[in-house]
């Protein structure tokens, strides 16, 4: 069964997720929409001689064609929203990028109209499928009862994108959004327990300063601490700042349990394991996942992610990161940014109240 494809939005993302489903057996894109002329270009060279694509500036005549199954959208974030109400109203799969909606209502909303929707609807939450990330969660049960998880983020700034879309809250959502959803996901994921606080302090204070688009200066955040209690006891923390090029690691990922700890990088190859009892460290060696055939952006993740879409669609199952995931890690990044404009710690209740 070959699958036919639409990509909505072929920006950075959009060409990267063209980039692996080129890969796939079984695949074939169909179809791309996007209103600017140098990212309808990007497309075609992405797809290069593989697929006869049809190119449409309008997302609606795309979303209207009766051949295409699956559709990607990549589009800017604030966008997502409209372009999903479109496609609610067709019977097609979908994988929705990150982060899902840029407000609560628009999240909410796009999580009641999937429940009734025909096809299946996926969030691109790729960091859970990161070797190391799945390597991680393997040896959980090896520290005990988990306590503490800390996520260190420490990268270069938002890249350049059509428009500069990406430069405004409004836009995006936020930092704490726009790119800290995957790790409020993988907090989600790792730890057992519901959360229910979330106090956060961040700022601009580097980077952007000196641009202006259309005279507005951009607004969105460049560091932040945020930490979020869960209902069980255990708390998590990000460590974010994108002014820190040239470290040997991007993102460190560190989990103590009552018995022993767990630590882990991207890129890297190890996963760390202490035991208290024992005095002891292990170094397990985190191996590649065989399957992957395009490292890409995410080191492979995104890759893995397409195939488990398939894997779903074909075989019916239901989606293993579905809306109330991209809704879950949707509302700490929200919560986090009105900590940082208030001084104060959200309780998630009474947020999302």
């Amino acid at each position: 069964m070959k699958l036919n494809y639409g990509i909505i939005g072929t920006g950075m993302m959009g060409c990267e997720h063209i980039r692996n489903l080129k890969k796939i057996p079984d695949v074939n894109i169909v179809a791309i929409a996007d209103p600017n002329e140098e990212s309808r270009k990007w497309a075609r060279k992405a797809c290069e001689d593989k697929f006869k694509i049809r190119l449409y500036e309008d997302y609606k005549e795309l979303l209207a064609e009766k051949d295409i199954d699956v559709i990607v959208v990549a589009s800017p974030n604030f966008t997502h929203i409209e372009i999903m109400r479109e496609l609610f109203k067709t019977d097609k799969h979908v994988l929705l990028e990150k982060p899902m909606c840029t407000t609560l209502p628009d999240s909410l909303e796009v999580l009641e109209k999937s429940k009734e929707h025909g096809g299946l609807v996926w969030i691109g939450l790729e960091y859970r499928y990161m070797s190391p990330i799945q390597s991680l969660i393997k040896h959980i049960e090896e520290i005990g009862d988990i306590k503490m998880l800390s996520i260190r983020e420490h990268r270069f700034p938002f890249l350049e994108k059509v428009d500069n879309w990406n430069r405004f809250n409004e836009n995006t959502g936020g930092t704490l959004v726009e790119k800290c959803c995957h790790f409020f996901d993988l907090m989600n994921l790792i730890v057992p327990s519901k959360p229910i606080k979330v106090y956060a302090s961040g700022g601009q204070d580097v980077n952007h300063l000196d641009e202006k688009y259309d005279g507005k200066t951009p607004d969105i955040i460049d560091n932040s601490f945020v930490i979020v209690d869960y209902q069980d006891g255990q708390r998590a923390m990000l460590d974010l700042c994108m002014f820190a090029e040239a470290g040997k690691y991007e993102q460190e990922i560190v989990l103590t349990g009552d018995q022993g700890k767990l630590e882990t990088h991207i890129p890297g190859n190890e996963l760390l394991l202490t035991n208290r009892k024992n005095y002891s460290l292990k170094t397990i060696e985190v191996k590649d996942d065989p399957r992957v055939k395009e490292v890409g952006f995410h080191h492979g993740a995104s890759y893995i992610e397409h195939l488990e879409l398939i894997d779903c669609i074909k075989n019916k199952k239901k989606p293993l990161v579905d809306c109330q995931k991209g809704l879950d890690s949707i509302i700490l990044g929200l919560a986090a940014q009105e900590s940082i404009q208030t001084g104060e710690p959200v309780f998630l209740e009474n947020f999302l109240n």
